[in-house]
């Protein structure tokens, strides 16, 4: 057995026929560089620019060892043909590489910074957010400084927006109430208070403090996209959710009491108790609690005294009386925070 293995490995060092014409300028420069780029591609990271960056040094490396072969004196047949396939198979796959980042390359160095920013996070695959892009044309709108995007009780409900850059101020009646930054929604409030077939206008003005950029999706576009494809619904859904969120956050930093105890927006009547009521109300209100001219002035010995310890009701307290809503409450005007109250 090992006498049959001996003879075979002698024959595979010793059996072929000596080349006379070698000499020891064969392994020259394409030699050498072939195997320094192939230590090079070997080196490449992972991801689809790791993969580019390996074939780019892969494919060339193959070309170098084929014309070495092809330059030897006794002519190397498979060491050509073995280097020419594999470096052939090196460039159609660079090809596919560079095809696919192609595919999914993103319009615009807004939706790039976009995707990057706020999708990538979330781990949204780029199919996905070319589709959320397409729903808006993949087109990027501008408003100049000062320029309003939306004024209370005059623009109608019809899109929902998301700021790229610059900065919004956010008003009512013209009392302030908060800021929108970038990579937040503009009207997302305004979104989920409409069903899909309601209709309604913005209560509150959005005006442009510095130049912006925003995209925006017509609402009825939108609504069909999220219908068709449950994936992108449960997306908007956080984003709205969390974008809400922040901008109650935003309200309720405006609201502090008298002994600079910071209160909470989710408490409940805290509007009806901290907004002070209008004219006519106020007006209402003293009328109705005005004691007729014939009767006895309260807490003397011909009226009923009031309990002691209990202040007297006024209008100032921000009571309301039944059966007479307040000018704030009634339909078509969403009492979103005090908007009065001083600022922190």
């Amino acid at each position: 057995m090992w006498n049959g293995n001996s003879s075979l490995l002698d024959s595979v060092l010793h059996g072929h026929p000596p080349c006379v014409e070698w000499s020891n300028s064969t392994e020259g420069a394409l030699y050498h560089l072939g195997n320094t780029l192939l230590w090079l591609g070997y080196m490449g990271g992972s991801g689809a620019f790791g993969a580019l960056y390996i074939f780019g040094c892969l494919a060339p490396a193959f070309l170098c060892h084929a014309l070495w072969g092809w330059q030897l004196a006794c002519g190397a047949v498979p060491a050509v043909a073995w280097n020419g396939l594999l470096g052939a198979l090196c460039v159609l796959q660079l090809a596919h590489i560079i095809y696919r980042l192609q595919r999914n390359r993103l319009p615009g160095e807004e939706f790039r910074s976009l995707y990057a920013g706020v999708f990538l996070p979330l781990g949204v695959p780029v199919a996905v957010f070319k589709e959320v892009a397409a729903a808006c044309n993949s087109q990027v709108l501008s408003l100049a400084e000062e320029e309003t995007y939306a004024s209370e009780g005059k623009t109608p409900i019809d899109r929902l927006s998301f700021l790229l850059s610059g900065r919004i101020r956010v008003s009512l009646e013209g009392q302030f109430l908060h800021y929108i930054f970038p990579y937040q929604f503009m009207d997302s409030p305004e979104w989920e208070s409409l069903g899909p077939s309601e209709e309604g206008k913005f209560q509150v003005t959005l005006t442009a403090e510095t130049d912006c950029r925003y995209i925006s999706w017509r609402r009825r576009k939108l609504r069909l996209l999220l219908c068709r494809d449950r994936y992108i619904s449960c997306l908007f859904s956080v984003m709205l959710g969390s974008d809400i969120a922040d901008k109650l956050y935003a309200l309720n930093d405006k609201l502090f009491a008298r002994s600079n105890v910071r209160l909470d927006i989710r408490l409940p009547s805290l509007y009806h108790v901290l907004a002070p009521p209008s004219s006519a109300d106020r007006g209402s209100a003293h009328q109705a609690l005005a004691p007729p001219a014939s009767a006895p002035e309260p807490g003397t010995a011909e009226g009923n005294p009031e309990p002691p310890g209990q202040p007297p009701r006024s209008a100032a307290s921000g009571d309301h009386l039944p059966g007479r809503p307040s000018h704030r409450l009634q339909r078509g005007r969403a009492p979103l925070a005090p908007t009065d109250t001083p600022n922190l």
